[in-house]
């Protein structure tokens, strides 16, 4: 399709004098600006939008969203639940380590997007859930007996992790919703 309307497009010029090339021309090239400027944001994803490098404070809702090329940039963070997958050795307290998968369930705060990426960035993962799920998987487990991580005290172990992260996370503009041990 591009092909077919860059000959017409060429074609039409060389028959044209060249007063009537450049208005068709621009028109071509503003045409492809208005349409390079234009993003949906999802369901599911709020917008944020970045100008000269400052974030705005506030969000840009699901829908289509017209931005300036030139100056502006619109940032998407997912805001439904997301699964964070980890395979990880987790200590008892007879001094084992005890090979474990975990999943994370966890999602960003609508309202408070602007502030994650102003002080996180979009590696939110690497940089802050991560860590905090190691150390305080780290600081329960290591109060259970490794034979507890396989009975039924691993919903114990797992509520005390969701709750020891939530209280560093929810502040930050996450919140876990679930910590499952495998």
């Amino acid at each position: 399709l591009v092909r077919a309307v860059v000959e017409t497009f060429s074609s039409y010029c060389l028959h044209r004098p060249l007063l009537l090339r450049r208005p068709a021309a621009l028109l071509l090239l503003a045409g492809a600006s208005l349409m390079s400027s234009c993003t949906t944001v999802r369901q599911g994803e709020i917008g944020v939008k970045r100008t000269l490098g400052r974030l705005d404070q506030q969000v840009v809702l699901s829908g289509p969203k017209a931005f300036n090329l030139f100056l502006t940039t619109i940032i998407k963070v997912p805001v439904t639940t997301q699964n964070l997958e980890i395979r990880s050795s987790l200590p008892s307290k007879e001094g084992l380590s005890i090979a474990s998968d975990i999943s994370i369930l966890y999602r960003v705060k609508a309202d408070q997007v602007p502030n994650v990426l102003q002080t996180t960035g979009l590696a939110y993962e690497n940089i802050l859930i991560l860590p905090v799920f190691r150390s305080a998987a780290a600081d329960v487990c290591a109060r259970y007996l490794a034979k507890d991580m396989h009975s039924a005290e691993r919903s114990v172990i797992e509520k005390a992790i969701l709750t020891q992260m939530n209280g560093v996370l929810i502040t930050r503009g996450f919140e876990i919703e679930n910590v499952l041990l495998k």
